[in-house]
């Protein structure tokens, strides 16, 4: 199985132009590839809360976004420490307090873009369904537009790196060689 994942990621890395293959070998480019599963399992969590609580349970789309995107979060939350290779307690005042701060700003920002799907849907005459629909895909992409924020605010904010920082400070490590896609190495530099 581990030798399909292998040849599987290798033909997606040889598919990316080439630019796009530059920036993810960069630190942050290989930090985004580790974020994006964490995001992918968040995002998959909310859409289906979504459901529930809007096609299911018949919540209001702005309620139902709000709670949906508490569920996501706290995937994200167990996940993305595990995604900039954080262990032990985390720091109550660096890491949890702030990631808190900004999953409400998401929470907030995913209710608001619910709410107003379901206003525009229910102006057009829309079916029950047909509105869940329309919700579940303004939903996804302003989801889409929260992950890219996010990315942003924990790599360069949240648990960046202080500058002059050791590689092995705890908490604060490097990611692992492993994390290279498909045996792709850069040379080392010619020594002289």
């Amino acid at each position: 199985m581990a030798a399909i994942s292998t040849k599987l990621s290798s033909l997606g890395w040889r598919v990316l132009p080439g630019p796009v293959r530059s920036k993810l070998q960069t630190a942050a480019g290989r930090q985004f590839l580790r974020f994006l599963p964490v995001s992918i399992a968040a995002l998959v969590c909310s859409q289906l809360a979504l459901l529930v609580f809007l096609g299911v349970i018949g919540l209001t789309a702005g309620t139902a976004g709000f709670i949906a995107s508490m569920f996501g979060a706290a995937v994200s939350y167990v996940l993305s420490r595990w995604a900039w290779g954080r262990k032990g307690r985390p720091d109550l005042l660096r890491e949890t307090v702030p990631f808190w701060i900004v999953s409400a700003a998401a929470w907030t920002f995913l209710s608001f873009a619910s709410h107003e799907a379901s206003v525009w849907s229910r102006s057009m005459g829309h079916s029950h369904w047909e509105r869940v629909a329309v919700v579940a895909v303004v939903y996804f992409l302003a989801n889409c537009l929260t992950f890219a924020a996010r990315f942003v605010i924990f790599h360069y904010v949240l648990f960046a790196r202080p500058k002059g920082a050791s590689a092995g400070r705890p908490g604060q490590e490097e990611l692992p060689e492993s994390l290279e896609l498909a045996g792709d190495r850069r040379a080392e530099p010619p020594r002289r």
